[in-house]
């Protein structure tokens, strides 16, 4: 089969095209045939060994052999299944998650019935279900489950115009909040078509002057610190960053302290966002926003887009 590996850390040149054999599934696997992939700022992280820590999974010289094959995100049919699987069938057509394992930038990809991955909605296409499984279960997890977003609160979502962000920009205004977002002023149209009633253009102003106060501020890309939203945030604020040691620490001091507290975590296990994603999208209650799609064969260009930052939504590889 095709796939994309890297044997080193490095720039998007380390990425090249192999032929491997095609997995095999076991008794409780189903064996997809992968239609759509992406690219994710996470795993342009992961190619270039960053965070340095990160090592510590990854491989500390280089990747491990089992992450050779990026790929988290994907939509394909099921082509095999083994014989204990039950909930699923050749021929369903799924998307999903592959978490740790990767391995979606790829022809075929093995994975446990169990996985985070589910049927699509009749009438979506592949590359659409692809690019919308990991920042919508992203932006859910942070908002549904960690703060707990409700009707009359104010939220603010830093990125909002990235993959992550624009999913947490529809989760907030479904649930009846009043939604800001931060995002360049060449984005603002998109995000406030997304359910933003308002638009802080990072270039060329700050939020935290903006005499604004937030229920949560959901910070997607990590740009700003605990310290410097404090002031913005309400009494009993929530500040949500998706990555950063140091936010680990803030959470755990203010979960016993008073005043606005930190939440974070990682959204591995996404079953129950998956399951909400999926009637959101058959409703056509989501948008999926695709700025790019690239052929498998052009992977290394769609991570250097990527790198570059200008990347709107979601970058999809087609298999």
């Amino acid at each position: 089969m095709r796939a994309v590996m890297f044997r080193a850390y490095g720039p998007p040149e380390v990425l090249t095209q192999a032929e491997l054999p095609a997995p095999v599934p076991k008794d409780d696997q189903v064996l997809v045939r992968v239609h759509a992939t992406t690219v994710t700022s996470a795993e342009c992280g992961m190619r270039r060994g960053e965070p340095r820590w990160g090592r510590v999974i990854l491989g500390l010289r280089r990747p491990r052999r089992g992450i050779r094959v990026l790929g988290l995100e994907f939509a394909g049919r099921v082509d095999a299944v083994g014989p204990l699987v039950r909930r699923h069938r050749v021929g369903d057509r799924v998307f999903g998650f592959t978490g740790f394992a990767v391995g979606a930038n790829a022809e075929y990809k093995c994975l446990p019935e169990k996985a985070s991955f589910t049927t699509m909605p009749d009438g979506v296409g592949y590359p659409e279900a692809a690019a919308a499984v990991d920042g919508f279960t992203t932006a859910w997890y942070f908002l549904h489950t960690l703060a707990r977003v409700r009707a009359g609160q104010k939220v603010l979502v830093i990125g909002a115009s990235g993959s992550i962000g624009t999913y947490a920009v529809q989760i907030a205004a479904l649930a009846g909040a009043e939604v800001h977002g931060v995002c360049s002023g060449r984005n603002a149209e998109l995000v406030e078509s997304l359910g933003a009633t308002r638009v802080h253009d990072h270039t060329v102003s700050d939020f935290t002057a903006s005499g604004e106060r937030y229920d949560v501020i959901f910070d997607t890309v990590t740009r700003s610190t605990f310290a410097r939203c404090r002031p913005v945030l309400a009494p009993r604020g929530c500040y949500l960053p998706t990555t950063g040691l140091v936010n680990n620490v803030h959470a755990l001091r203010t979960a016993v302290t008073g005043g606005p507290r930190v939440r974070t975590g990682m959204s591995v296990r996404k079953h129950e966002a998956l399951a909400q994603l999926h009637d959101l999208i058959a409703q056509q209650r989501i948008r999926v926003v695709i700025d790019r799609s690239y052929p498998l064969s052009e992977i290394v260009e769609a991570h250097r887009y990527v790198d570059s930052g200008r990347k709107v939504g979601n970058v999809v590889i087609t298999v």
